[in-house]
């Protein structure tokens, strides 16, 4: 994808006339990497461009608009109700961002009134828009402790003109959207309805997702903290596989169709022996699929651990038919469409359970050669899912929430806070959901995971490369 500056633009409901409340902090600040002027920017690119026979970078290259607080606003304080909105699957950190866009919102901008709409943008709807509860510094003192959201969650498609009309009946001016790539789709129809009607309400996004497969964010908040819990699973399972018997320890974790928890989990626990994701095809059969794999290491260890991508091996399901169990999941964009297996709420293609499969079909080949298997399998999803953030995302998520907060107040709008090249910029809504962040099969990344499972690059005759390690150790 081709970006110019144009696309990076970040849409602004107009001129500011309010003093900030921030200002006092601003004007011995020097300008620095740290430091936010009016008219910074973040390069999209690590490289630029040269004006020709000048030798000064083109003031035309791709960036980012810097966040952080500005020294006009647009909203009068006094006067603005602000709503808080989580949406899609459970990640660490969601409560750490409400609390910190509460504190922002109260302590430094003295805002009129908090709402948060419950269970999602389902508490938008004409229905549910009643139910709502009022957001204070008391109430969310310390919920950053526990995991989930104390505003709840869903999936769903809402129409846009409802939500719409939820937010003028409840006097909302501006709207924050803590959400996936879904809660990034709806809050761009939904800012797309507000700018039809002329109305003068802001949304800002904050993007969430435990499978970091956004696009334009160094790290999604929540992911460390998944991670690390996931690691604690794969050491556990390995303990399991190694004191049993031919053993196999298997542990599906989250990864629809990015692996990255996968990866990072495999590599921070140092015990998995082959790691598979979506990024990378595999097939089971034949002198070099996976099931020989498996079946070398059992012969030759003892035992075998393997960390999945719960979306891994999706065609391998296509192949094999309905005897999987279906679980729900967010669409790709350039991947491949599984059909039959139906969408969810919002519209997602579902996913099958790849861990099923496997569990059958290595059980089945290895106990056809005589080394029948003592399976460990697990799936902790759910265990990784709903934990409190760890202190590094803890701090991540704050920096978020006061970025977001910056950006509504500045009158910026149809944007989300993300963080660039180690800057928290403001980046365009449409952005965050027009392509998919995913491992790179050709990237170093994958290339450290190669290295410490030693496993092949390719199970089986998958896709052609010039050159096919058969393995690194």
């Amino acid at each position: 994808m081709t970006l110019h500056l144009d696309d990076l633009r970040v849409r602004d409901l107009g001129e500011c006339h309010y003093d900030s409340p921030m200002s006092e902090l601003l004007p011995t600040k020097q300008t620095s990497p740290h430091y936010v002027a009016e008219g910074d920017r973040v390069l999209l690119e690590d490289t630029v461009s040269m004006l020709a026979g000048h030798g000064l970078p083109s003031v035309q290259a791709p960036s980012f608009e810097a966040a952080g607080p500005r020294r006009k606003f647009y909203f009068d304080p006094a006067e603005v109700t602000a709503g808080v909105v989580t949406c899609g699957g459970l990640c660490p950190g969601l409560n750490n961002v409400i609390r910190g866009l509460v504190k922002a919102l109260a302590v430094h901008y003295k805002v009129k009134r908090i709402l948060g709409f419950r269970n999602g943008l389902r508490g938008l709807t004409a229905e549910h828009r009643d139910d709502t509860v009022d957001l204070t510094v008391d109430g969310v003192r310390d919920i950053h402790h526990a995991g989930g959201t104390i505003l709840g969650s869903s999936r769903g498609g809402q129409d846009a003109d409802e939500m719409v009309d939820s937010l003028v009946l409840r006097g909302v001016d501006i709207l924050f959207v803590i959400g996936g790539d879904g809660g990034m789709r709806a809050a761009t129809y939904l800012s797309e309805a507000i700018r039809a009607r002329g109305l003068d309400i802001a949304v800002i996004g904050v993007p969430k997702t435990i499978d970091n497969d956004l696009p334009f964010t160094d790290q999604s908040f929540g992911f460390q903290s998944a991670f690390a819990r996931a690691t604690e699973f794969i050491s556990a399972v390995a303990v399991e596989a190694a004191a049993s018997p031919n053993g196999v320890g298997m542990v599906k974790l989250m990864g629809r169709h990015s692996g990255f928890i996968a990866a990072y989990a495999a590599l921070a626990a140092s015990a998995a022996d082959i790691v598979l994701i979506p990024e990378v095809g595999f097939a089971l059969e034949g002198e070099t699929g996976l099931l020989a794999h498996v079946e070398q290491h059992v012969r030759t260890k003892g035992h075998v651990v393997i960390v999945l991508a719960e979306g891994a091996g999706q065609d391998l399901l296509d192949d094999h038919g309905p005897s999987s169990v279906e679980l729900g999941s967010l669409s790709g964009a350039g991947l491949p469409q599984h059909n039959g297996r139906g969408t969810d709420a919002s519209g997602n293609i579902k996913l099958g359970n790849i861990g099923e499969l496997l569990k059958e079909r290595i059980t089945a080949h290895l106990s056809a050669v005589g080394l029948t298997p003592t399976m460990r399998y697990i799936d902790p999803s759910y265990a990784v899912r709903s934990i409190a953030a760890n202190a590094y995302d803890s701090v991540y998520c704050l920096r978020l929430a006061h970025a977001a907060v910056h950006a509504a107040m500045a009158g910026r709008t149809e944007a989300a806070v993300a963080r660039w090249r180690r800057r928290i910029v403001h980046v365009p809504l449409p952005l965050m959901t027009s392509r998919r962040n995913q491992i790179d099969p050709d990237g170093d990344m994958w290339m450290s995971v190669l290295e410490a499972t030693c496993q092949p690059a390719e199970f089986g005759p998958v896709r052609t490369r010039d050159t096919v390690p058969a393995g690194f150790c």
